[in-house]
């Protein structure tokens, strides 16, 4: 028998929302555990290694603003970082840095590791622990039991995560890692509004084998614009970003095969984000294009592995051979893991109401109990969503 161990905020999942999550949780005086699949991989990024961008840097600095952790972390693993739409207006300006995956994760690690109030703890969440339509807490698959005040689910893509390459189907929160599949099902149940959602990622390749002499070359800003309010400067070596462009053949390959790619074979069915298309709905919704640009940024300083942004895609991996080297500087690369789509579970955030769902937003869900501890205590504010 488990004793039963009780947090004022339980927090599932270690990715981008759920570190926030928990770090300002235990900044606010919580006790607080944060419930990961692997605790080694608290911090992992999951497809680009890089950080804000249009609007989404706008949002880093936020969050920096409200003494988050993400601005902190970027500034100490960006190796690359650029300030896009320079020559415009402020208002349209947006920071970016490429990051060093092995450094960013292990930066937030330590930080985390430091929060005072924090837990850590590995396994995967089975159930919600409900009782008279509130949820108390959450039961892991080993049988142990962990009572709160407040449970923050960040969902990200392991909620019945499923990748695929062509026609091949497979299990996964992303490649190499299991989905959440228990916890999924008991959601499901809780009549939740839950849809599905698409995303996809790149082949990898490797960086011995491309032709860098070939490609023009892109260095980050002579002046580095920072994330967080706290820096001026980063801290890590800075490197270039190499450019390369598709090719005629290379679309002609990708139309060839379209049948075989998962998304227009019809073995998908959630909804692709809207501002990263893959290979393939480039090709298909700008046909008038004869070449598309590619980034190719290397995923770290003590890392080969190069990703190819531009190129996400779900078609099989002969294919992505195929086309890979019909890109000028990649005639002769290896590719280290093929790219892939990924369909997950996501909540409608419009669900917003009742005992279960107090608090909801698109980034995590908040599940809780109506005698939270009062540090946690927030007024309620008018839904922005129709009813």
């Amino acid at each position: 028998m488990f004793h039963v161990k009780h947090y004022d905020v339980i927090v599932i999942g270690g990715g981008h929302a759920g570190t926030e999550a928990a770090a300002a949780a235990s900044r606010m005086g919580a006790s607080t555990a944060l419930v990961t699949l692997r605790a080694e991989a608290i911090g992992a990024m999951s497809c680009n290694p890089a950080i804000g961008g249009l609007g989404k840097g706008h949002l880093v600095r936020e969050i920096d603003a409200l003494d988050g952790v993400m601005g902190r972390m970027a500034d100490r693993a960006g190796i690359q970082f650029r300030l896009l739409n320079r020559r415009k207006g402020p208002a349209v300006q947006g920071p970016r840095a490429q990051i060093d995956r092995r450094l960013y994760r292990q930066a937030m690690q330590q930080e985390l590791a430091q929060q005072p109030g924090l837990t850590i703890i590995e396994g995967e969440v089975a159930r919600l622990q409900l009782e008279a339509g509130a949820v108390h807490g959450v039961e892991l698959a080993s049988g142990e039991v962990l009572s709160a005040g407040q449970v923050v689910l960040t969902a990200g893509t392991f909620l019945n995560g499923v990748i695929h390459i062509g026609d091949r189907r497979m299990q996964g929160g992303r490649m190499g890692d299991s989905p959440s599949k228990l916890l999924a099902a008991q959601l499901a149940e809780l009549a939740l509004p839950i849809g599905r959602l698409k995303t996809g990622t790149p082949p990898r390749l490797d960086g011995r084998t491309i032709d860098w002499a070939q490609l023009e070359m892109q260095p980050g800003d002579d002046e580095p614009s920072v994330f967080s309010f706290l820096n001026r400067v980063p801290e890590a070596r800075q490197i270039a970003c190499g450019i390369t462009h598709t090719s005629e053949a290379t679309h002609q390959i990708v139309r060839d095969n379209l049948g075989r790619s998962a998304m227009y074979g019809g073995h998908i069915e959630g909804v692709g984000p809207r501002y990263c298309p893959s290979i393939e709905d480039k090709i298909v919704r700008f046909a008038d294009k004869t070449s598309h640009q590619v980034f190719l940024e290397p995923e770290g300083l003590d890392d080969h592995t190069v990703y190819p942004n531009g190129l996400s895609t779900s078609l099989p991996e002969d294919v992505q051979h195929a086309y890979i080297r019909t890109i000028r500087g990649l005639e002769q690369t290896v590719i280290l893991q093929p790219g892939y789509a990924i369909e997950y579970d996501f909540f409608d955030p419009r669900g917003c109401g009742g005992r279960l769902r107090r608090r909801l937003s698109p980034a995590f869900i908040s599940l809780g109990r109506s005698t939270a501890p009062p540090v946690m205590k927030r007024p309620r504010r008018r839904a922005w969503w129709p009813d």
